[in-house]
């Protein structure tokens, strides 16, 4: 063979060997958490054995075994996850974020007994801007150091709520408050209305915040502002949160005042459709459920705050059946009192199974999905939060399994909603951004905001106390 045939012929052979090595390169990416037990969440509920996921700036672009996307990536930090649980971040459905300023404030008492003498009162006399900082300060540090990522809001002041959870790193949906009476941002139910027309125009688009529209309730709005609210929230295609047949007085009053239940009554206004969620749906009757189902209403389930209230116990079997997104929420900690969501999926899950007498109701694995992809659902936010995926925003958390507590671990799953409290989590993730790591949060001065949440704390106290 003539020696350039020969040379050519070599030539061709080393470019198709190149070639292979060269796109077989592993792929630059920000961040990996490895040699973890996944909890994925997705459709398939896949547990990965010793996994990984590669993240690259806001998103999750690979879920695998540690030693495939060892193949595949190489990261700028990597988090070495051995003998802990990753899972998605989890969703709280349901706060008021600064009411962790009133945190046993006032207990052990119905519910409104407890906002008309307590509640109203004290923030009558205490809120504004600076102490609607102060506490979502507070409560964003409980919840990155609880594993909470995502959180629904309602409360005033809203555009303040904002600015400090997105420097704190967390993603929420928060809901200007609009109600009957004067409060502290708004003098008027129209003043509100305009307040958050402008909340949405300012924060609409952003990366981390979505901008809501929150009527109080049924009983605290008349028909025209409950109409106009939810018309605000779907001229500018906003989320609508709003409380919902919380107790049997609230159920009564309707029936009184309108020959209907709430729900009927919202319906029969147009409320209701794609968009809204609804918080605790406790007193509702099966022709309830099937229309908040067929109109596409979410759910937020707030277990612990309706045992502390003795509200009642919401009909969350009989939401799943019928295929109603549900989610799970705190409530604000001055009803509940902390904002711990492993504290409520264990809840949860306990509370029905006495409540129905089957111990098959409403199980680990349910509640977990409830915290995670079906709060993700319930807020309409299921294609980019509430599982690990590719193409889905980094928003997970890092557990510890290594304690006595957590000893010996055949069901990560099981571990997650009967063993894991808050503390357990070691790092907090949200858009591929590092909030806690090993239980130092980073995005907040820990020490600062204690200190200045006691001083609101003296406040508070001299506020209400009785002459």
């Amino acid at each position: 063979m003539p020696m350039r045939i020969l040379l050519a012929v070599v030539a061709l052979c080393a470019a198709f060997v190149v070639r292979p090595m060269a796109q077989s390169a592993p792929r630059r990416v920000s961040l990996i958490v490895t040699n973890a037990t996944i909890v994925t969440m997705d459709a398939s509920a896949r547990v990965v054995q010793n996994g990984a996921i590669a993240i690259n700036g806001p998103d999750i672009l690979a879920v695998d075994t540690a030693a495939a996307i060892a193949r595949q990536f190489r990261a700028t930090r990597t988090i070495d996850a051995r003998g802990q649980v990753v899972l998605p971040g989890l969703v709280n459905t349901h706060t008021h974020a600064p009411m962790v300023l009133y945190r046993g404030l006032a207990d052990d008492l119905a519910l409104m007994e407890w906002l008309e003498k307590y509640i109203f009162p004290a923030e009558a006399k205490t809120v504004s801007p600076a102490f609607v900082r102060a506490g979502t300060r507070l409560a964003a540090l409980e919840m990155i150091e609880s594993g909470t990522t995502t959180y629904a809001d309602m409360y005033y002041f809203e555009e303040e709520i904002a600015r400090e959870t997105r420097s704190a790193g967390l993603r929420a949906v928060l809901g200007q408050t609009i109600i009957q009476f004067p409060v502290a941002d708004a003098k008027t139910p129209a003043e509100a209305l305009a307040r958050a027309e402008a909340f949405i125009t300012a924060f609409k688009g952003d990366p981390l915040i979505t901008p809501a529209v929150a009527p109080h309730a049924m009983y605290t709005l008349d028909a025209a502002t409950l109409r106009a609210a939810r018309q605000l929230s779907q001229r500018h295609g906003v989320p609508t949160l709003i409380h919902l047949a919380e107790t049997r007085d609230e159920v009564q009053t309707s029936e009184a005042q309108h020959r209907m239940s709430p729900v009927a009554y919202l319906d029969s206004l147009g409320f209701f459709g794609p968009g809204v969620l609804a918080a605790h749906g406790v007193w509702v009757s099966a022709p309830d459920i099937a229309l908040l189902e067929n109109r596409r209403v979410g759910i937020s389930h707030n277990p612990e705050s309706n045992m502390k209230l003795a509200s009642g116990t919401a009909p969350v079997p009989g939401y799943l059946k019928a295929g109603v997104a549900v989610g799970l929420g705190t409530d604000g900690a001055a009803s509940n009192n902390d904002l711990d969501m492993f504290e409520a999926m264990r809840t949860a899950s306990l509370l029905h199974k006495l409540q129905t007498g089957d111990p098959r109701v409403l199980s680990a694995r349910e509640a977990l999905s409830m915290a995670t992809i079906g709060g993700a659902r319930a807020l309409g936010m299921e294609t980019q939060i509430g599982s690990l995926e590719p193409g889905k925003r980094a928003d997970l958390i890092v557990v510890s399994m290594r304690g006595a507590r957590q000893t010996p671990l055949y069901d990560p799953i099981s571990h997650l909603v009967y063993v894991t409290r808050g503390d357990d989590v070691q790092t907090t993730i949200v858009n591929g951004r590092i909030l806690m790591r090993d239980r130092n949060v980073l995005t907040l001065d820990e020490s600062a905001v204690i200190s200045e949440a006691q001083g609101w704390a003296t406040k508070v106290r001299a506020a209400v106390q009785q002459p």
